[in-house]
């Protein structure tokens, strides 16, 4: 009995590794998980930074397309008034 022991001893041992190496990750899953739900709720300065660039740069596109068809509009209402210099 002692000698199969003794046998079976080497293949536990490298079986041992595997078993800790999963205990390990089964310990540290939960601290693991709640750390990227912080990480998905919270906005660091990087993507705040770059959110408002977004929004500015729509808002300033959409100020510029209705300032183009304000002028367009002037200039037609000037047209039809018969100015001659309507720029």
């Amino acid at each position: 009995m002692k000698t199969k022991l003794l046998l079976a001893m080497p293949l536990l041992m490298l079986a041992l590794p595997g078993c800790v190496r999963t205990v390990a990750s089964v310990v540290t899953a939960p601290v693991r998980a709640g750390s990227q739900v912080v990480d998905w709720t919270t906005t660091s300065q990087d993507e705040a930074d770059r959110n408002y660039g977004r929004k500015m740069r729509k808002q300033e596109a959409r100020e510029g397309k209705e300032r183009k068809k304000a002028d367009k509009e002037r200039r037609e209402q000037c047209r039809r008034a018969g100015y001659d210099n309507c720029g």
